[in-house]
């Protein structure tokens, strides 16, 4: 029998907490509870949660401290909630680990879906890790087996997702993809949710990798190779 995960839900609002915790338990997980950054991140160490959905707004400390010690502990899949839509806010949040985000208000149902497509990305990076050989592209050198990004010999931090999408674009060999697409095969969202999502992980690897790394198809999508925004 598959041993049962549990998900950790850091999360002030009782309602929403005690919502989102029943219907992760419907669906087979163990959940546990915490109110506050402090308590969000003691709890975190403690039972080594297989995900943990993190607010943004906290008592304490904020969910992005949270999100920054969480994941330099430990890293864990992180699908952070937040009440703000700025692309500044979401941008910080996936900068620090997170793989994903939902606005609020969210459905219930659709927050499940998000868990159960992130838990099979991280099944999926690890059983890359086995993958030998690294590939090339110009100054870039992407290493699948130990997830590792190098740019002009330099190391290049990127979190789980943004390398999941980056391997994805080299993969499919300059192929113009559209945001439906990696939203299904890279997000594992079959219902074309939250195209900006793969938006704000584009210009994510951007930053990091310099802006000739990832081509803008306007009105069709991303693909891999020189070009700007």
């Amino acid at each position: 029998m598959t041993p049962r995960r549990t998900i950790l839900v850091v999360e002030d609002d009782e309602l929403i907490a005690d919502a989102v915790a029943v219907r992760l338990r419907a669906e087979g997980f163990d959940v546990a509870v915490a109110p506050d950054g402090p308590s969000g991140v003691q709890a975190c160490v403690r039972i080594e949660p297989a995900l943990v959905v993190l607010d943004v707004m906290l008592p304490g400390f904020d969910g992005w401290e949270v999100c920054r010690r969480i994941q330099a502990a430990r890293p864990v899949p992180v699908l952070m909630l937040t009440a703000r839509d700025s692309e500044t806010d979401l941008l910080v949040g996936l900068g620090l680990g997170a793989d994903d985000y939902m606005t609020k208000p969210f459905s219930p149902r659709e927050l499940v879906a998000r868990v159960h497509a992130i838990l099979r990305r991280a099944e999926r990076a690890r059983a890359d890790a086995a993958e030998p050989g690294p590939t090339s592209l110009g100054a870039l050198e992407v290493d699948a087996g130990a997830r590792l990004v190098r740019r002009d010999g330099d190391e290049v931090a990127l979190t789980r997702t943004e390398f999941d999408l980056l391997a994805h674009l080299l993969g499919a060999g300059g192929r113009v993809l559209s945001r439906d697409h990696l939203l299904e095969e890279v997000w594992g969202y079959a219902d074309g949710t939250g195209p900006r999502t793969v938006d704000s992980h584009v210009a994510a690897l951007r930053r990091k990798l310099g802006p000739g790394v990832v081509r803008t198809v306007h009105g069709v999508g991303y693909a891999i190779g020189e070009g700007g925004a």
